[in-house]
């Protein structure tokens, strides 16, 4: 059960850095959108990113309290 859990951690932790990656993607090519005229497009990707970021994070926590709880039942 462990090992599936510490998997399950590795997974979420690396769509934690993609959504990251993502965003700061967006971030950084906000000078070009405003030349384009597609800020709100650019602005709207920011925040989904941000929100998928925020909901990795806390389902990696979730997987690492799980760990601590089974742990220290052993």
């Amino acid at each position: 059960m462990n090992i599936l859990l510490i998997i399950g951690v590795v997974v979420a932790a690396g769509f934690v850095l993609f959504s990251l990656a993502r965003g700061l993607f967006y971030f950084s090519q906000g000078h070009r959108a405003a030349m384009e005229g597609t800020v709100h497009e650019n602005q709207v990707m920011q925040n989904k990113m941000m929100m998928a970021r925020v909901k990795w994070q806390a389902i990696t926590i979730i997987l690492l309290v799980l760990i601590g709880f089974f742990a220290a039942g052993q």
